[in-house]
């Protein structure tokens, strides 16, 4: 795959979060996935997925600004600046640096880790 396939599997994998189309989530975070959270949370893949399907954490935008991407046979590692809006309270953007890992998993190219930073105005 080339950077820019990887930049639109990111889309396509935030478009169904905030989308909350749990089925295209699932099949693109690994079963291990795990988030670290702007505050310093962990959650696995069916913690994060679970919250999004409850409605506890609901994203009403998912902006990716631009993406570098670093890649291997199979692994890959994108970090852009995103800006996020979640429901809730004031509902303002916020904007965090946010650093993904792919592995190709039986042909198939699937998130494992996420890291997404704070960045203070």
């Amino acid at each position: 795959m080339k950077a820019a396939d990887f930049i639109a599997l990111e889309r396509r994998r935030t478009q169904a979060l905030v989308q909350r189309d749990i089925a295209t989530a699932r099949a693109l975070h690994a079963p291990e996935y795990q988030l670290i959270t702007p505050g310093g949370g962990a959650f696995s893949r069916e913690q994060y997925l679970d919250k999004i399907e409850r409605g506890e954490l609901v994203y009403l935008g998912w902006e990716l600004g631009e993406v570098a991407v670093r890649q291997g046979t199979d692994m890959a590692l994108l970090r852009y600046r995103a800006t996020l809006t979640l429901a809730g309270g004031e509902e303002r953007p916020f904007q965090v640096w946010h650093t993904d890992s792919y592995e190709l998993r039986e042909g198939q190219w699937l998130a494992v880790w996420s890291q997404a930073t704070a960045i203070k105005a």
